[in-house]
């Protein structure tokens, strides 16, 4: 495969990182050990090198130790999950996943508690991180939080299907599953517990907000896309937006790199234009509100500056950033 440019995507937001982003990474080590996720020396080693703290001291720049402790166990938990899914998917048919993910959701709903001997690290993982949520949240927000597990789930399993037929999405569909397949509405409505940002449910479902909300899952997916595309491209995988691009309208991986970073950067611009008019929403509390939209932003610019500054997950050191 030839090498392609990728962009260097610029956003309009402070770049900023939690102070304990190392104590972070270090009790993510500790924990994801504890409980069986990484069973060799060599997988330990690339489970650091991939710095999955880091990317939660850019997007949760301002939570509390522990708060930030946990949400870097979910995040890692996630992808590693993503990753089981990703190999079990070469083997097993997506009814099996089906089947796991299920008694996942189980944990949630039921407030299972397993150890790594009960059930095996995934699920024992999961419930102390639920666990631990419980601890710090109120009911409505737990049913939120599980509505959007089980969407990413959901995804998870039209992925599988998808490499089970051998079918490439089409750009319309991939772009309709994407949220979901990030999971990142879960981190959203992580914001609350994590951040201890609490707007009132209408404020939430505003239309402008749950736009930017969308704006800035679209920019946090595609980005990951442009940038995982050429690792994903040899890993035979087809969901990802440069690659469904390239598929559907036949373009080079270059030209499809273009596109992805232009629609990129449009949602960019959708954001900034629905944040000027944020302060026309009376009745709310602004400074709850300014604070909930600076995580976003976090989000955006945090979750490029680690994959390109920070992680090793992505394999960019043959890639070449232009501006």
């Amino acid at each position: 495969m030839n090498a392609i440019q990728l962009p260097e995507l610029r956003f309009p937001f402070p770049s900023r990182v939690s102070p304990r982003a190392n104590d972070a990474q270090q009790h993510l080590n500790n924990w994801a050990q504890a409980y069986g996720l990484l069973p060799t020396e060599e997988a330990l080693m690339k489970f650091d090198k991939a710095r999955f703290a880091w990317l939660v001291a850019r997007t949760f720049p301002d939570a509390p130790f522990e708060e930030l402790c946990l949400i870097a166990d979910f995040n890692a938990w996630l992808f590693l999950f993503d990753d089981q899914c990703d190999e079990a998917a070469q083997g097993k048919k997506s009814a099996y996943l089906r089947t796991i993910m299920t008694g996942l959701l189980d944990i949630l709903r039921n407030n299972k508690v397993y150890s790594p001997v009960d059930a095996g690290p995934f699920p024992a993982a999961l419930s102390d991180i639920w666990a631990r949520m419980r601890a710090i949240s109120k009911p409505a927000w737990r049913l939120r939080f599980i509505r959007s597990v089980q969407d990413y789930f959901e995804a998870c399993i039209w992925e599988s299907e998808n490499r089970e037929a051998g079918k490439t999405p089409s750009v319309k569909d991939y772009v309709r599953m994407r949220p979901f397949t990030g999971a990142l509405l879960a981190d959203v409505d992580a914001i609350d517990i994590i951040e201890k940002i609490y707007l009132p449910d209408d404020m939430l479902q505003n239309a402008i907000l749950q736009r930017m909300i969308q704006a800035c899952n679209n920019v946090v997916c595609w980005t990951n896309d442009i940038i995982s595309c050429q690792k994903e491209a040899l890993q035979g995988d087809v969901h990802n937006l440069v690659l469904v691009l390239h598929h559907e309208k036949q373009y080079s991986l270059q030209e499809a790199v273009n596109e992805a970073t232009q629609m990129t950067r449009e949602e960019l611009a959708i954001f900034l234009v629905l944040e000027r008019l944020l302060p026309t929403l009376e009745g709310y509390g602004s400074y709850e509100l300014l604070r909930f939209v600076s995580v976003l932003q976090s989000w955006m610019i945090g979750n490029y500056e680690w994959a390109v500054l920070d992680t090793k997950r992505y394999q960019l050191g043959q890639t070449v950033l232009v501006g």
